[in-house]
């Protein structure tokens, strides 16, 4: 039995969406708890030259719709990328899974073969196969920026684990 697009696609980036969103959680509460200001941590980085914490969420975001709209030919939302609160953040999530869960899996099902063409960066492009893109680029991407969220937040001292980022909230019931 072979393994669908879809299959391959949409439960991964709804279920790791889902694991952010609970990191998310985590980190909101760390600050309050610690009573600081939790824009410290929207802030934080790993490294001066990297992308702060609200960025590395919004790129996850735009990682999975965008690969979902290039693969499907559904069209994805546009957001205007002002989120600022650990809340409005968590709205963004929402917003990118409701996109994710309108696609049917029609339309992401036998797309293995399409050319997509996407951009590398400010003035480059790359083209690959559609299952090509989906396996070496478009889940890569996205886990990258998960895994740096919760890298920043957990160097900042928030209380994360392996079941956070593998299970979220449903590994800690």
């Amino acid at each position: 039995m072979t393994i669908s697009m879809s299959s391959a696609s949409l439960p991964v980036f709804k279920a790791m969406l889902g694991n952010l969103s609970h990191i998310l959680d985590k980190g909101a509460a760390h600050a309050e708890g610690r009573k600081f200001d939790p824009a410290a941590l929207l802030q934080s980085r790993l490294f001066p030259d990297m992308l702060p914490f609200t960025r590395q969420v919004l790129i996850a975001c735009d990682a999975a719709k965008n690969g979902v709209a290039r693969i499907s030919g559904v069209e994805a939302p546009k957001f205007d990328d002002t989120e600022s609160t650990f809340a409005e953040l968590k709205a963004r999530i929402q917003k990118t899974v409701a996109y994710l869960s309108s696609v049917p899996d029609a339309k992401m099902d036998g797309t293995e073969s399409k050319e997509i063409t996407f951009p590398i960066g400010k003035d480059k492009t790359r083209t690959m196969t559609g299952e090509a893109y989906l396996k070496h680029w478009a889940l890569a991407n996205f886990h990258f920026h998960v895994t740096m969220a919760y890298a920043i937040l957990r160097h900042n001292g928030v209380e994360l684990g392996k079941v956070d980022y593998l299970a979220g909230a449903a590994g800690n019931s």
